[in-house]
């Protein structure tokens, strides 16, 4: 068994379009990145969890259960939130480990590193993006 080396990223590496498109380094970086905002929104909802459960010891005054409830909804969502941005940062992972991170699921273009750096899940480039957004105004009535 060959030891699967992981490559060392540095501090300061940021993916620059003067290298091969998801080259190593990129994936890895992307990796990163992916990993520890999963991290994050994790270590965010067990303390939401923890808010929930301290705040439900001790309501015995009618409106302050009130707007606890109001709380509780809102909490509620933002972990819904939280489940469907994880799930897609798993995708994320996913498509880095099967080659298919980066590259635009409708054209099969690589997604700008710009784009990728400020929203890693993406799974569109820009403009298809942009057709999507055109083409769901036209379905929508408002």
């Amino acid at each position: 068994m060959g030891s699967h080396m992981i490559a060392e990223i540095e501090a300061d590496y940021h993916p620059t379009d003067d290298e091969p498109f998801m080259n190593e380094r990129q994936r890895e970086y992307f990796r990163a990145k992916l990993n520890s905002w999963k991290d994050d929104i994790l270590k965010e909802s067990r303390e939401t969890l923890q808010h929930l459960q301290d705040d439900n010891q001790n309501h015995p005054d009618l409106a302050d259960r009130a707007s606890s409830e109001t709380d509780r909804a809102i909490e509620l969502r933002a972990r819904d939130r939280q489940r469907k941005l994880i799930s897609k940062i798993e995708a994320a992972l996913d498509r880095i480990e099967d080659g298919t991170y980066g590259y635009c699921e409708e054209t099969g273009e690589p997604i700008s590193l710009k784009r990728l750096d400020a929203r890693p899940i993406a799974t569109l480039s820009l403009e298809a993006q942009e057709r999507h957004e055109r083409r769901e105004r036209v379905y929508r009535d408002d």
